[in-house]
């Protein structure tokens, strides 16, 4: 059992006792009765349990269904019933929801007046991704989206401003470690290699909830700020570990814009503000996509064992299925990126557009000089057992004619690389066609050619 403190709408709660492995969800409604907050996918797609935390870093949105007690230590919490105030009154964003008629059965509403308040909040107004991961099908989203729009001009109220500095974080328990520095992290690592490391509990968190598992020793990573560090030197861009995929793809935007493309669809925002991106390369999934963006651009992982620090090549990681080169006691302390000319795309093909896991996902950096292509890598997702270089591709196009010919002949070397499985959102033969086509696009999309379906003008 393990001792936590947080702000609960407003008032402070201190836990002397809780499982480490208790989702948030589950302890407001059982144990707080507090059931506005719902139980739909319990797996983080649906948006029905959102909630919002605060902390020194500011307020977002999260699923409560995978969110684990220890993660809130030191934080501020917001549920459906803490965003009118207390005596009663309605949220502009509540308020705006009945005067546009933006509920009917109400089971996701409370999801969607948290991740509205949060945006009201915090000034955004793209709520086109805001809510891309709210799931409604009763209402429909227009009039929501209307009442987002309404609201959008109205004053915060002042109960919305939590200070969680006011409460001291409790510290965890023997079953839950929250170290707060990378080197207390470390040592404890090594005496505790069994033990499970949490960043964001969006992977974890599918352990305990879908596959009824629960670890016994956790350490919880989000207090470890030297592990939530961006540096945007003139050489090279270091992201530590623990920092979320929101915050990367803030940071990144800017520098590789098709990056940040690709991660505005990873997952929904409830993920990508709890899901880190020490985490999506560590769990070594073959479908995650941040690795073969990271890839394409060169990056290494830095790992570290108590004092001993290593790195390597990101793609030199993943060694098989459900395999890494990662040593027992051994974690990812961060990822960097070499500075370079932006020459990345990258291309997620999945059923739905926003919120789903990739069938196919490319990433593509290549560098023509006179004419000719000087450098070439491309990475994927979705083609085999781990994200993997297309090698063949690449040597059929370096020292060649950047043309349509030399891009036809990469196109054939794709089966050299590739032998994709057959599985329920792509059969081999799609995953190889639709792979060679991203090659193409790359090429028509640096001659100039629009190949954006989503930017098509009738």
């Amino acid at each position: 059992m393990t001792k936590v403190s947080f702000l609960l709408n407003g008032d402070p709660v201190r836990l002397e006792n809780a499982s480490p492995t208790t989702t948030l969800l589950d302890w407001l409604r059982e144990e707080r009765q507090l059931t506005g907050t719902k139980e739909g996918c319990n797996e983080g797609d649906c948006g029905a349990c959102t909630v919002m935390v605060s902390d020194a870093r500011g307020s977002r949105a999260v699923n409560a269904c995978i969110l684990l007690l220890p993660q809130l230590d030191g934080k501020a919490v917001r549920t459906v019933e803490g965003i009118a105030g207390p005596d009663g009154s309605l949220h502009p964003v509540q308020q705006a929801m009945i005067d546009h008629h933006a509920s009917q059965c109400g089971f996701c509403t409370p999801g969607f007046v948290v991740s509205l308040a949060v945006a009201h909040k915090t000034g955004r107004r793209d709520y086109d991704d805001v809510l891309a991961g709210n799931l409604c099908r009763c209402t429909g989203y227009a009039p929501i989206l209307r009442a987002a729009h309404a609201a959008s001009g109205a004053p915060v109220p002042d109960w919305m401003e939590d200070d969680p500095a006011r409460l001291s974080p409790a510290g965890g328990g023997n079953d839950a470690f929250l170290p707060d520095t990378a080197d207390a992290l470390a040592a404890w690592y090594l005496e505790n290699p069994d033990a499970t490391l949490v960043g964001g509990a969006t992977d974890v968190g599918l352990w305990i909830t879908k596959r009824l598992q629960k670890p016994e020793k956790l350490a919880f990573l989000a207090a470890v700020e030297d592990l939530r560090q961006i540096e945007i030197g003139e050489g090279e861009i270091r992201v530590g570990a623990a920092v979320t995929v929101a915050e990367f793809a803030a940071a990144i935007a800017p520098i590789h814009p098709s990056l940040g493309e690709l991660l505005r669809r990873f997952g929904s925002l409830q993920v990508r503000n709890a899901g880190t991106v020490g985490g999506n390369i560590a769990n070594g999934s073959p479908i995650g996509d941040s690795p073969p963006a990271l890839i394409a651009l060169g990056a290494r992982l830095h790992l570290r064992r108590g004092d001993q620090r290593r790195d390597m090549p990101l793609e030199d990681f993943f060694i098989a299925y459900g395999k890494q080169d990662r040593a027992r006691g051994e974690f990812v302390e961060a990822v960097s990126i070499p500075r370079q000319p932006d020459r990345l795309k990258c291309y997620k093909l999945s059923k739905r557009f926003d919120q789903d896991i990739s069938a196919v996902c490319g990433c593509f950096s290549i560098r023509v000089d006179g004419g000719k292509v000087a450098s070439a890598r491309i990475a994927f997702g979705g083609m085999a057992a781990t994200p993997r270089r297309a090698a063949a591709v690449e040597a059929a196009l370096i020292a060649k004619p950047w043309t349509k010919a030399t891009i036809q002949a990469g196109m054939e070397a794709f089966a050299q690389d590739f032998s994709p499985l057959s599985d329920m959102r792509a059969s081999a033969r799609y995953r190889l066609d639709a792979a060679r086509n991203m090659l193409m696009r790359y090429y028509l999309e640096d001659i100039g050619t629009p190949a954006n379906v989503l930017e098509a003008k009738p």
